[in-house]
């Protein structure tokens, strides 16, 4: 198979188009072309009068390929991509136990029953038509669910995001992941878009579809079903003690234990910190919600092109480091998307963004973010981080009225040092509400000194992004754990043999596609049997 690359076409281009490109790029006649399929699409707006898509193609011809590609620069010989399930060297006759149904836990269960191992998956949350009902009733009347929220439930943290699927990291398990979403509901631009993403509205659909896979291959998803303890003796893990439904104990009987607990699950990471499982702070990130006209955004981005049914909302991202201080950058930016209430505590008050599949709503909201380093703790204790987070969240519940109004201000007032009273042009879309007032009294002073700076220096890499008008929303602080659980090279945690710590939770992910890999390589550990090679060596 050939791919070529950098075939240029105007935003009006069909696939035809592409087609007749390509097959002049690599000096053939059309129908010399036995097979053809986009690899790759991407947005060339450096100039903004002059915007094209940018695509590479993966072609199979009628031909010597090594002749053809000895006339094209632009083109090199692939492997198509294949996949197989790792054997499972397992021997162990106990089923492992997934704790968490978020992407990781999910991709961690879909390769073990795959393999044949018929896994229990624990989520303390509810399945995703359940947990829809639960959010919209806190988002609509203020009653939040701490066991069935944006946080906890069927799909994890990512279900109520935009689904955006853009990740840094390089493994080819992220195709599997890209392949598993459209096999399960996904449109199938996600396999070639520069910016993937899936939308809300699909991922409900995608995840139910995901589970059912996993049942009819023999495994089991328990809802309502909190892990509450682990059950371990010699440095080995035993079992694990859950809470059902009912509200009964149960105790469950395992030798592998993968924890794709996420980032919000503060009270499962004390309980393994009170076993004695080694983990360390890490640094993460704090900040804001902004929000802006999804039209302001589009013709900043597109210039003319705005609006042209080809591209759709507009994005952006951003960084900076201001003179002296600690580096600002945006962060899940939700095109024609909306501001969430996503706590899952008592008496605080958290934000994310979210988008639809569409991405057609009116505002477009994105987190500017400051990194916060383990310095900033407070002291050195492993969970220190959980306290910061929570200590800002609770004081956003009390500066938003403790009814889950989210503190907001107008970025020309936080620019001016002044609280905000009233509104300008543009409508928050947090569910909950806002209450208008000064969002420096909610985040920590060193944050909101560099995101002043920050603001600015964005302005000028958009204009008009720190426009006056423009809507704060705070405080942002799930945007990744502030803890990492410490593992080996197998996948195990260093202080208990059979237990995988996963995904963000763990501290080893950052967003949907990386705690998705995660979870499958985590899986992969437990299938390649490592664990009992330990065990017969060190048993006695």
């Amino acid at each position: 198979m050939i791919r070529v690359n950098e075939i240029k076409v105007s935003l009006e281009a069909t696939n035809d188009d592409i087609l007749r490109k390509t097959a002049e790029s690599l000096k053939i006649p059309v129908s010399k072309i036995k097979s053809f399929s986009i690899a790759k699409k991407s947005l060339d707006s450096r100039k903004k009068d002059n915007l094209f898509f940018v695509y590479s193609v993966d072609v199979t011809v009628d031909g010597n390929e090594d002749k053809i590609l000895s006339k094209c620069k632009k083109a090199n010989k692939i492997q198509p991509f294949v996949y197989t399930v790792p054997e499972n060297k397992r021997q162990s006759t106990l089923r492992p136990v997934v704790a968490g149904f978020g992407p990781g836990g999910m991709f961690a269960a879909l390769t073990l029953a795959r393999a044949g191992l018929r896994p229990i998956v624990l989520e303390r949350g509810q399945d995703v038509e359940t947990r829809t009902k639960d959010i919209n009733s806190f988002w609509n009347d203020k009653k939040l669910n701490t066991e069935s929220n944006v946080q906890f439930g069927e799909g994890g943290a990512g279900t109520f995001s935009d689904g955006k699927l853009t990740t840094g990291i390089k493994d080819p398990l992220c195709r599997q992941v890209f392949l598993d979403f459209v096999k399960f509901g996904a449109d199938e631009d996600i396999l070639y878009s520069w910016l993937p993403h899936i939308g809300t509205d699909k991922l409900c659909k995608i995840v139910k579809n995901l589970r059912e896979e996993i049942i009819s291959l023999g495994g089991e998803v328990r809802f309502g079903c909190k892990m509450t303890d682990i059950i371990a003796a010699n440095g080995v893990i035993h079992g694990v003690t859950y809470i059902n439904e009912k509200g009964e104990t149960v105790d469950l009987e395992t030798d592998a234990l993968i924890a794709a607990i996420g980032h919000s699950a503060r009270d499962t990471v004390e309980m393994l910190y009170s076993h004695g499982i080694t983990m360390m702070q890490k640094p993460f990130s704090v900040g804001a919600r902004i929000e802006h006209p999804r039209e302001f955004i589009d013709k900043a981005q597109y210039g003319s092109f705005a609006g042209h049914p080809a591209l759709g909302a507009a994005s952006y991202k951003m960084a900076c480091h201001p003179q002296g201080g600690r580096g600002a950058y945006t962060f899940c930016m939700c095109p024609g998307g909306t501001v969430v209430a996503a706590a899952s505590e008592e008496k605080s008050v958290v934000v994310n963004g979210m988008s639809y599949r569409a991405r057609d709503g009116k505002n477009s909201n994105c987190a500017v973010l400051v990194g916060v380093e383990p310095e900033d703790f407070g002291n050195e204790h492993p969970l220190a981080g959980f306290d910061l987070q929570q200590k800002i969240e609770h004081t956003a519940f009390v500066e938003g009225g403790e009814n889950y109004s989210a503190p907001a201000q107008l970025v020309g007032d936080f620019l001016k040092n002044q609280k905000s009273v009233s509104l300008g042009n543009i409508e928050p879309t947090c569910p909950t509400g806002v209450k208008l007032g000064d969002i420096r009294t909610v985040l920590p002073k060193k944050v909101t000194d560099i995101l002043a700076d920050a603001l600015v220096k964005m302005g000028t890499m958009l204009k008009g992004f720190d426009m006056p008008d423009a809507v704060l929303t705070a405080p942002e602080t799930r945007s990744s754990s502030p803890v990492r659980i410490n593992r080996d090279e197998y996948y195990q945690s260093v202080s208990l043999r059979g237990l995988y710590p996963c995904g963000e939770g763990a501290g080893y992910a950052g967003g949907i596609v990386s705690s998705a890999v995660d979870g499958m390589r985590c899986a992969n550990a437990v299938l390649s049997g490592e664990y009992l090679n330990w065990y017969t060596t060190n048993k006695d």
